[in-house]
């Protein structure tokens, strides 16, 4: 035997024996990549019993989040649904406009309006009202005792389960015209106050309620945030001098900052979405001029006003522009380091 073919030593032995074979079909079917990485077929193999599970969800989403889609196409026509019975038919059988629809919004005062009061009351919410979830997860993460933090989860979360038309009358019993602020002026000489019905402080009003009903919900996420993080964290920012606040500031924000990234990002494409029932229950005693906003012009002007391509159109401009809101705010998300919605 030559020398050449012969290890030189018990290492490049060992070393040769480890070295993977070039011809071999190393990624072949049922492998794993060289980067060590699952192939498609092993991964679907791996989950196809979550996979399975999940086809039901995705058949819902399907069914009522997408397909209905299709039906913005009534906003390119003059539909009318008294043709036929089948609304497929009403679809395929009402005139082509074309973008009048769109055009008739744009030269619209009343679309310019609803448009304002809707950023109006997104500004007046993400700055009143997204900060205090946040706030008190971290006042109820600061309770030591378990049942004081158990009581004051159970008191905050109580209203979300009110109706609208509920919170909407506690609100009139206290704020209203007859109510019991108002009786309590007059009864010390002062003129009576009759919040619900001033335009002026409707978006105030407005606010307050959602605050007052979905606060102590949102404090869910941010409480399970606060619970993934090691109390060891705590401990060494404690041995190294931090105080409270230091501590809070170092260890308990950082860890809420993707999940606050997250939320504002959601929370932005959101933005002209402000409360459809809660503010069509109170429209008409404020007046359409403060109480309209885009999801309430849609349904007057399409359910009310049977005027249905003005008003899909009026919703699909909406949906276009939530849709680039939430890929703007991603798109920030990324710039601060987080992951947002979805990765890069």
């Amino acid at each position: 035997m030559s020398h050449s073919t012969v290890p030189r030593s018990r290492a490049e032995a060992d070393e040769t024996e480890k070295t993977p074979v070039a011809s071999g079909g190393a990624t072949g079917p049922g492998r794993k990549a060289p980067s060590g990485k699952l192939s498609l077929r092993l991964r679907f193999r791996r989950d196809r019993v979550l996979l399975l599970m999940t086809l039901p969800a995705i058949a819902l989403v399907l069914l009522f989040n997408y397909v209905p889609i299709l039906g913005n196409v009534v906003a390119f026509q003059e539909y009318d649904p008294y043709i036929s019975d089948n609304g497929v038919v009403s679809i395929l059988n009402s005139p082509w406009v074309g973008l009048e629809n769109f055009q008739r919004i744009f030269e619209d005062s009343a679309f310019w309006s609803a448009v304002e009061n809707t950023l109006v009351l997104f500004f007046l919410q993400l700055v009143l009202f997204f900060p205090i979830p946040i706030l008190l997860a971290l006042l109820i993460n600061s309770v030591v005792r378990p049942r004081v933090r158990a009581v004051a989860q159970a008191v905050l979360y109580l209203p979300h389960f009110f109706s609208w038309v509920l919170v909407i009358a506690v609100f009139q019993q206290l704020f209203g015209g007859a109510g019991i602020l108002s009786q309590l002026l007059r009864q010390n000489g002062y003129d009576g106050l009759d919040i619900m019905t001033n335009p002026d402080t409707f978006p105030l009003l407005i606010t307050a309620q959602s605050v007052w009903k979905d606060a102590g919900w949102g404090i869910i996420v941010f409480l399970a945030a606060l619970a993934s993080v090691s109390p060891d964290q705590y401990e060494a920012a404690a041995m190294d001098g931090a105080g409270r606040w230091r501590r809070m500031w170092h260890v308990t924000l950082p860890a809420l900052r993707p999940v606050i990234a997250l939320l504002l990002v959601l929370r932005v494409g959101d933005a002209l979405t402000v409360g459809f029932e809660q503010i069509l229950l109170q429209r008409d005693a404020v007046g359409p001029g403060a109480g309209e906003v885009l999801d309430t012009f849609v349904w007057w002007n399409g359910v009310r006003n049977q005027d249905f391509g003005y008003a899909a159109a009026a919703g699909l401009v909406k949906g276009v522009v939530s849709l680039g809101l939430v890929i703007a705010a991603n798109k920030v998300a990324h710039l601060m380091g987080e992951q947002g919605v979805y990765k890069k």
